[in-house]
């Protein structure tokens, strides 16, 4: 049978999609962009009969029609990988949760996990001549998905771009259930980052100067990352990777300086490697068919031993705050979550591994809180109450703020705290070296 006569019979409403949905089932949402839409409308209007849906996905770039319907928590529950702002406020409600993972292992959850899969529904490219559905920027787990679902719903989007990789990046029309074509909507895009800060300006100094011809790159999202990039577009650097969990604007504004040719990766030669990608309509361009550009599963971009494959590994992520002990928080403010665990310990991990590989943590000093009006401290001497250690006090390289940059490893718990504290906002010291003598990891020859 040829695959336009397949892709017919397949072919389904919206609300016939919606119509398989049960009460009490696991339904995925896909990841990041590829959330769903005109299923998810069409399911909104059924959820009022339905209970005890468990949703799951992750990095909602929308708010979905089913967060919109009466008393929500009294119909089904948010599952999140990984939460950012629309999820937060859901937490909030009171129907939203955070699903503790390390990024890197959601693949063989899926293989391994004790719960069921129901339905699966993302958004994908139109189906190509050898019957396959694009997964656009996010490969990341779904090809595991797709081998789970009972129930396996494809949303084409003409819009969608075409995220070339090497494997796991799509699904045969064979595998499929039901497809749904949508509304084609734009893809939902990331809000560019606002000019980078003075502050931001001055860790991207710090750190753009450990980094070497030939290195491989890995940028968190956020304004430090940022600024990194836009320093290095504008650097004589040259020869640059990419092997990063996710793909964000400042890589393309990398490669159309001429910087990134990945010719000296010893794995994936010539290929910037991701596992998923958002941003504006710029990144999604330059994604579109780009054969220099490898979309992968996340098992495979955050995998500690593809990280410390690739010599001269640089890793650049962001914190909430960080401790005396060299404990990095960077998911939660005290008990309220704000992200998750993402891949950022891998990362951690695979950089220290490489040969010639460094992790950079980087953070301002410090914040405004908005309750009290006062400026607070992000060097902390031990984590708030309920805070998250991401990465532990035995992992942490290099912690960066406006102040300077320290190397943790192989410091004893006084000599870490000096370092830490050099690094802290001139303000707080004082009162850290106290707080540091209490919990006697602070010697008297130590500097002031």
């Amino acid at each position: 049978m040829e695959y336009s006569q397949l892709y017919k019979q397949k072919l389904v409403s919206a609300d016939e999609a919606a119509a398989v949905v049960k009460s009490g089932d696991f339904v995925d949402y896909g990841w990041c962009v590829g959330t769903p839409v005109a299923v998810d409308a069409a399911l909104a209007r059924r959820m009022p009969e339905l209970f005890d849906i468990k949703l799951r996905g992750g990095i909602l770039m929308w708010e979905p029609e089913v967060f919109k319907i009466e008393d929500p928590a009294a119909h089904f529950s948010w599952n999140s990988w990984h939460m950012g702002g629309i999820e937060r406020k859901a937490a909030a409600k009171g129907f939203a949760f955070y699903a503790p993972i390390r990024y890197s292992e959601l693949p063989r959850y899926y293989v391994d996990g004790a719960d069921p899969l129901d339905v699966a529904v993302f958004q994908v490219a139109p189906m190509d001549g050898h019957g396959y559905f694009n997964f656009g920027p996010s490969a990341s787990h779904l090809a595991e998905v797709c081998k789970k679902a009972k129930v396996l719903i494809v949303e084409v989007n003409r819009n969608m771009p075409q995220c070339l990789g090497g494997f796991e990046n799509g699904v045969h029309i064979s595998a499929v259930d039901m497809i749904v074509e949508g509304s084609n909507p734009p893809i939902a895009e990331m809000g560019a980052a606002g000019a980078a800060t003075a502050v931001d300006q001055a860790v991207a100094r710090m750190i753009v100067e450990e980094i070497p011809n030939g290195a491989c790159l890995q940028l968190g999202i956020g304004g430090m990352p940022n600024a990194v990039g836009s320093l290095i577009a504008e650097s004589d650097l040259k020869d640059l990777g990419v092997h990063t969990e996710m793909y964000v604007d400042a890589f393309v504004d990398i490669a159309r300086a001429g910087k990134i040719n990945g010719s000296r990766k010893a794995i994936d030669t010539g290929r910037q490697v991701y596992a998923f990608g958002a941003g504006t309509r710029k990144l999604y361009e330059y994604l579109d068919g780009n054969p220099a550009c490898m979309a992968a599963p996340v098992s495979y971009t955050n995998d500690i031993r593809s990280i410390a494959a690739l010599d001269n590994f640089i890793s650049i992520n962001n914190a909430v705050d960080v401790d005396l002990f060299g404990q990095v928080n960077a998911e939660s403010a005290g008990t309220r979550n704000i992200s998750g665990a993402g891949g950022q310990l891998d990362f951690v991990l695979g950089a220290y591994l490489s040969k010639g590989g460094k992790s950079f943590i980087c953070l301002s000093s410090t914040f405004m809180d908005k309750k009290t009006g006062q400026l607070q401290s992000r060097i902390r001497p031990t984590l708030a109450n309920g805070s998250i250690v991401t990465d532990t006090r035995a992992n942490t390289h290099f912690l960066v703020t406006e102040y300077g940059k320290v190397n943790l490893k192989g410091l004893s718990a006084w000599q870490r705290a000096e370092a830490i504290i050099s690094i802290a906002h001139p303000d707080f010291r004082e009162e850290l070296i106290r707080e540091a003598e209490a919990m006697h990891i602070w010697r008297r020859s130590n500097k002031r």
